[in-house]
């Protein structure tokens, strides 16, 4: 028997997320379906984040322990052969017994990408949020410049999160415009449920104007959700990449 770990891309535009639910089809279900089919065998991932409905990722990470001779890295070519193709294997290795990756520290990277121009465009509908109002980047910056560090993120926590505590890190948070498109990249060594779609939602109203930077920091040490802003839509969001420390 091995610990097999895999790198995991997918469009989440047709998925009810990421973990087995009983509402609709999910990326972990297909993975699970397409390596029992490969291997012969009952599969069952585990992985490191339960991204939402809707929510993209380039670099999730998932294990599975088999007892197949197939060697580990080579199960990422024959995988991607089974899958639909809005999920790709990007990589795949043999890890120790123990490797769990909900459980190893780690620091994942998001990213939030919003569309800002006058009208849509159909070839960005699925991966970016429109939002037709004119942003300022630099008060962006400012007010998320309060939520580097370690910090008590209720006020960004999502309704019927059940978690034992809402003290987070966030290593740093950048915020760049190419063209018409503004990247919000977040990174920390753990994240709330919605809490980057949240933090999204919070920074659009800074970059309106709807209040000024400084705001940021009084919706923080509120630990209220009602102080925040609109918890943003899902398809602007990615999983970009998981470091394990």
């Amino acid at each position: 028997m091995k610990r097999v770990m895999l790198v995991v891309a997918y469009d989440g535009t047709n998925y009810c997320g990421w973990q087995i639910q009983a509402n609709g089809i999910t990326v972990q279900e297909e993975l699970n379906r397409c390596l029992s089919k490969l291997l012969k065998e009952p599969i069952q991932t585990v992985g490191a984040s339960r991204t939402d409905a809707g929510v993209h990722a380039l670099g999730n990470v998932a294990v599975f322990d088999t007892a197949a001779r197939m060697p580990a890295e080579k199960i990422s070519y024959a995988l991607n052969t089974y899958l639909p193709e809005d999920i790709r294997i990007q990589y795949s290795a043999e890890v120790a017994a123990d490797f769990h990756p909900r459980y190893c520290e780690s620091e994942k990277t998001y990213e939030y990408r919003i569309l800002n121009r006058r009208f849509p465009l159909p070839t960005q509908r699925l991966y970016t949020y429109f939002y037709h109002y004119k942003l300022d980047v630099e008060k962006m910056r400012e007010g998320a410049s309060f939520l580097v560090g370690r910090h008590d993120f209720a006020s960004f926590c999502g309704a019927n999160a059940q978690v034992k505590s809402t003290v987070r890190e966030v290593t740093g948070i950048d915020i760049e415009k190419k063209d018409d498109v503004i990247t919000i990249q977040v990174r920390g060594r753990g994240f709330l449920y919605n809490m980057v779609r949240i933090i999204a939602g919070t920074l659009i109203e800074i970059g309106n104007e709807q209040y000024p930077p400084e705001k940021m920091g009084e919706i923080l040490r509120a630990c209220d959700r009602q102080q925040a802003g609109p918890t943003a839509p899902a398809c602007g969001l990615t999983l970009k990449e998981i470091k394990f420390l």
